[in-house]
């Protein structure tokens, strides 16, 4: 998810009783909510390897405690003049650990997915239930955040006794789990619409059913056959046609494989893919040569530059140019 969600969700989990348990447990709270994400420094090495390492080891539950450690000296630094005890390291460690678990749960319920599992596995785990940004849960942490905060102005006003706004945090936390529990009922309708059809008179293969950012009934299929990839748009109020998408064959990539495989991007790149459509297309350089790229149909259809691979491959089948493209970042190298 974004930062604004994971600072919100930090804040609300502070009111809602973290902030009991030490001083600055808020600031704590969102320090340790972003942290994960640190591993953007990552892509200073360029976006292969910002791919490569992002939501990895910060973002695994078998390291959760240890990345739990890493805020306590910037809070004991804000906190010591409140008269720090020793038992108070341990509650900060609980409110750092709370709070940096929010984080890889939020992660885990979108689409770009998360390793959770590593050390053991890099296996890519994504429910698929919620978009990378979106407004809805955007839309109930500002509320409640921003809601106790209004209150206190009247207050102040009328003279009336301020509150802690922990009534308003428990709520907006319950509002987004059960808002995540209505998205997970409706990701469940989206994929039994996808696999009850045909898609040019073939079965599908496998199904990703892709949330939007504002329409909760509004879906994205991505659906793959033996010889295609579809993209359909799904609206659950209305009957689902599954040849109003896009449709994308796929082509015989016999001739290239092996060698785009034996790459490093090829190695990252296709690790990280759900959903990997593959073309070939001649290039004029060097003579002969074909141009193989990838594209994830997750995040846009080919040519919306979102993510994408390239590897150009000459006629003895040796790979002379391979690259990675995410977003405005890009990364390419010769071997």
């Amino acid at each position: 998810m974004d930062n604004l969600t994971h600072s919100l969700t930090g804040v609300l989990l502070a009111r809602a009783g973290l902030n009991r348990l030490v001083p600055r447990a808020t600031i704590l709270a969102v320090i340790a909510a972003n942290l994960p994400d640190l591993d953007i420094v990552t892509g200073l090495r360029g976006s292969l390897c910002y791919l490569a390492n992002h939501r990895g080891f910060s973002h695994a539950l078998f390291w959760l405690p240890l990345v739990a450690l890493a805020p306590l000296p910037i809070w004991w630094l804000m906190a010591r003049r409140k008269g720090v005890q020793p038992v108070d390291w341990l509650k900060a460690y609980a409110v750092s650990a709370a709070a940096l678990l929010s984080h890889l749960l939020l992660d885990w319920m979108n689409v770009y997915g998360i390793r959770l599992k590593l050390p053991f596995s890099g296996e890519w785990l994504h429910l698929d239930l919620l978009n990378i940004i979106d407004v809805w849960v955007w839309a109930i942490l500002l509320i409640c955040s921003l809601g106790p905060m209004l209150g206190r102005l009247v207050e102040s006003e009328m003279g009336a006794r301020r509150g802690a706004g922990r009534g308003m945090a428990l709520t907006g936390l319950l509002l987004v789990l059960a808002y995540i529990a209505g998205r997970a009922q409706l990701h469940d309708q989206a994929v039994k619409a996808l696999e009850a059809r045909m898609y040019h008179r073939e079965m599908p293969r496998r199904i990703l059913a892709l949330p939007g950012a504002f329409n909760p009934w509004a879906w994205t299929g991505v659906v793959e056959t033996s010889s295609a990839w579809h993209v359909v748009p799904l609206d659950l109020h209305r009957e689902f046609d599954p040849d109003s998408g896009r449709t994308f064959p796929k082509p015989d990539i016999t001739a290239v494989r092996a060698a785009v495989l034996a790459t490093e991007t090829a190695r990252v790149f296709l690790d990280f893919s759900q959903a990997a459509l593959w073309r070939i297309t001649p290039t004029p350089s060097p003579e002969g040569a074909v141009s193989v790229t990838v594209h994830d149909l997750r995040f846009g259809l080919p040519g919306e530059g979102a993510f994408s691979a390239e590897w150009i491959v000459d006629p003895r089948g040796r790979v002379v140019h391979e690259g990675f493209m995410f977003g405005t970042m890009g990364s390419a190298k010769k071997p």
